[in-house]
């Protein structure tokens, strides 16, 4: 959108509590106000750095009915973010660094202005996301990829684990694996395996297929001394075993999703009360009991989980529109992220806005080597910033979203709003009103 390339939000707070005088000049934080600055009151909103999502499905190339990078991006922006990385899950997969500059030229082709986010790409771990060889991962780090996973599905094999490490080893480049061991479950699981599951007569995933992963990839991490991020960590099993390999000093972060911070395995429940249930729910890793939603909260609390990431997984309705065991997992997630983490850890006390700043845009930056985002907002940094209206809420509307998809799991709830404006590299990319 056009705007002005001076602003100035007077008497705005700052991660830290204090307030003063923000300054956007030719897309930095400035001393003073530029010639022509819009002047905003900023009394009562709060600055933090723009967010960073480690963790997005933006489904281009070739999935452009469900979303796409300007669509995708647009939610991102309206929710805060300021970089999204994107998953190498498309058609063709991101598997090679010819693929990784095809994404790139397509982002800078999206929309009237190009994306309204960075958009960074991750690359496969193995080639086509078969789990059998390694992708070209040589050609990908040539490009500057610093972040790979196969997203969707574990690496199959320690050995294969190791192999990639080792190449990555070098450019302190970092394997993102989603931990789900498929042989503990089968393809027809679908939701988290117990009580609720027996009850419904669904096929579950267990918790251990979780944590039986993070075990294996971290002692692999340590035995290498390489870097190993676990995408969604889900229950109280992997927390613990997440916490142990940071005991011993293993170069591991972890991710947290908003569904599994707010949502449980009750709300499928009740889905399905008098009905076929709500395939807006079906996810993966599933939505787990209150006690694994109490342990993420309390580790991303103390910091043992290092940051939230989205899993953002638009779908077309045709998708989702099956009967639960047939659908696609997966749920939009990047315009109420910063909504679910101040409905479930700020209201409650469990973080201060600086804390939401290092878990969203400070590490999750420094997870992605992404050195132009998560910066503080001082004079000479690049303005990447969301201003937040700590107060607002709003009952989500999911035929509101600037996502081409639907499957919000958060319709007809009240959460809080707070994103008011976010700008990347002083350009407006989302105001409300």
């Amino acid at each position: 959108m056009d705007e002005p390339s001076s602003w100035t939000f007077t008497g705005i707070a700052l991660p830290d509590g204090r307030r003063r005088d923000l300054h956007v000049v030719d897309g930095l934080i400035a001393p003073e106000a530029g010639p022509g600055a819009r002047v905003v009151d900023a009394d009562g909103l709060l600055a933090l750095p723009g967010l960073v999502d480690l963790h997005t499905h933006l489904r281009e190339p070739g999935q452009t009915e469900a979303e796409t990078i300007a669509t995708g991006t647009a939610a991102a922006a309206r929710g805060g973010y300021t970089a999204t990385l994107a998953m190498a899950n498309t058609s063709p997969v991101t598997d090679s660094g010819a693929r990784v500059r095809a994404l790139r030229e397509l982002a800078a082709a999206s929309g009237k202005h190009g994306p309204s986010t960075e958009v960074v790409a991750i690359g496969s771990v193995t080639r086509a996301l078969a789990g059998e060889e390694l992708a070209d991962l040589d050609s990908m780090l040539a490009v500057g990829v610093r972040v790979f996973s196969d997203d969707g599905f574990s690496v199959p094999t320690a050995g294969l684990v190791r192999a990639a490490m080792e190449a990555l080893l070098p450019f302190d480049a970092v394997l993102a694996e989603h931990c789900q061991d498929p042989t503990l479950a089968g393809s027809s699981a679908c939701c988290h395996e117990g009580e609720v599951s027996r009850d419904l007569g669904l096929h579950g995933w267990p918790s251990i297929a979780e944590s039986v992963v993070i075990a294996r990839d971290v002692q692999v991490a340590g035995y290498l001394g390489a870097r190993l991020h676990l995408c969604h960590v889900s229950t109280a099993e992997g927390v613990e075993v997440l916490r142990w390999a940071k005991a011993r000093g293993i170069r591991v972060t972890a991710e947290v999703m908003p569904h599994h911070l707010l949502l449980s395995v009750d709300d499928l429940r009740q889905s399905f009360e008098g009905g076929a249930g709500d395939t807006t729910y079906k996810v993966n890793p599933p939505l787990r009991p209150a006690d694994d939603v109490e342990a993420v909260r309390q580790a991303l609390a103390d910091g043992t989980i290092d940051a939230v990431a989205t899993d953002h997984a638009p779908h077309r309705p045709s998708d989702k529109d099956k009967p639960f065991p047939e659908a696609k997992p997966g749920m939009v997630a990047v315009e109420q992220a910063l909504s679910v983490v101040v409905e479930t850890m700020v209201d409650q006390g469990r973080l201060s806005w600086a804390q939401v700043a290092d878990r969203m845009s400070h590490t999750p930056a420094r997870i992605g080597a992404l050195r132009q985002q998560g910066r503080p907002l001082v004079v000479g940094e690049p303005a990447n910033l969301v201003v937040v209206d700590p107060s607002a809420r709003t009952v989500v509307d999911r035929d509101r979203s600037l996502s081409l998809a639907r499957n919000n799991p958060y319709h007809g709830r009240s959460l809080p709003d707070p994103v008011v404006a976010t700008f990347w590299r002083g350009r407006q990319t989302f105001t409300r009103g």
